[in-house]
């Protein structure tokens, strides 16, 4: 059974060979990695730990071209400047973009929003790769992701173009305004990933979203307003990727239990990344309540145990993971986020050789 085939197999709810497993991490961790085993390229280190899905951006960015700022800030195809930060925490550095501008903090009307010239149009993609792209990574589990800052969402780039506190505000105060802003978001995301999808012409087996719903302790919206504003958008996305025969995986952090009913009711396939320490998060009891309607992706601590604990921690959490998602298949096991810097190298050594040893049926 190839890497491909037992992924498939998982998400049709039945037990493969061994339990499939996946690799997040940034590029800090995963040079550290390479350079400890001694390869030259990811891909050469993703067979090393037998990682069964593959990830592939998108197309290329072809559009308009992205102001650039004096301060080193660069707008993306939102018009939303950004600015690279850098992180040290002791031996340990990493980056991020942090946002400097959102372009629609100021408007106050739905013609504004409308008339925005930085709509971003699924014009501005070059499609042509996306078929070889995907069929280089035969044999294994073809994931169309996107990029981290325009995977498709809606409260994400609403978030970023009106900024976080206006956005909640919106939602409650101005609420047409939001209305307009989503309809924009979801229109494109539609346009674009139909052309994705089309371009690729079946090599795609999970198409996947991102956008947090949740917290460390409850949802970052209610549900009355998670459905009025997102609902429509959320089963729209996942209507279009089934249309092809593509299943669906969507990134949350957080907890989201009270969204599950709701995940499963507009389709969803793959819920990605659970986060066992998040309030109701726990694998166990999720596995039995909704195991036979979802897959679980994630579960694997990456707040205390991963970076923190020691090997024996890691190989003692991961079998009881094992134990409490692999049964009936519909479990991909991985961690919870991207595997934080400061985590030991030995730590991850661990934690793929428990994989191995819990994994098998």
């Amino acid at each position: 059974m190839d890497a491909r085939e037992r992924v498939l197999t998982a998400l049709s709810h039945q037990e493969p060979d061994r339990v499939p497993w996946d690799y997040w991490a940034g590029p800090e961790i995963t040079g550290r990695l390479q350079e400890y085993f001694g390869y030259a390229t990811k891909e050469e280190l993703l067979d090393h730990l037998d990682v069964d899905l593959r990830y592939v951006r998108g197309p290329s960015y072809v559009g308009l071209s992205l102001r650039s700022y004096d301060d080193g800030s660069v707008e993306d195809l939102w018009g939303v400047r950004r600015q690279v930060m850098e992180v040290q925490q002791g031996p340990h550095r990493w980056q991020y973009k942090h946002v400097v501008e959102s372009p629609l903090a100021t408007m106050t009307s739905v013609p504004e929003i409308d008339t925005y010239d930085h709509w971003p149009s699924p014009d501005w993609w070059d499609y042509s790769t996306m078929k070889s792209d995907c069929t280089r990574y035969a044999g294994y589990a073809v994931v169309n992701a996107g990029d981290r800052l325009d995977r498709t969402a809606q409260f994400k780039p609403m978030m970023y173009l009106r900024g976080m506190e206006q956005a909640y505000m919106d939602l409650v105060l101005n609420p047409k305004l939001a209305e307009a802003i989503i309809a924009h978001i979801r229109e494109y995301f539609l346009e674009y990933n139909r052309r994705v999808f089309e371009a690729a012409d079946g090599t795609i087996d999970i198409f996947m979203m991102g956008d947090d719903f949740g917290t460390q302790q409850g949802m970052m919206v209610d549900l009355r307003t998670w459905r009025r504003f997102f609902r429509e958008g959320f089963r729209a996305f996942i209507e279009l990727a089934h249309s092809y025969g593509i299943k669906v995986m969507h990134h949350t952090c957080g907890s989201v239990v009270e969204l599950i009913p709701e995940f499963i009711d507009a389709g969803l396939d793959i819920l990605q990344s659970l986060q066992p320490r998040a309030a109701g998060m726990g694998l166990a009891k999720l596995k039995r309540q909704y195991g036979q309607h979802i897959v679980f992706h994630g579960s694997v601590d990456i707040q205390q145990i991963l970076p923190r604990g020691t090997t024996a921690d890691i190989r003692k959490h991961v079998q009881s993971q094992m134990a409490a998602g692999k049964s009936g298949g519909g479990f991909i096991i991985s961690t919870a986020h991207n595997i934080p810097p400061e985590t030991p190298t030995g730590n991850i050594l661990a934690l793929y050789e428990a994989y191995r040893e819990f994994g098998a049926y």
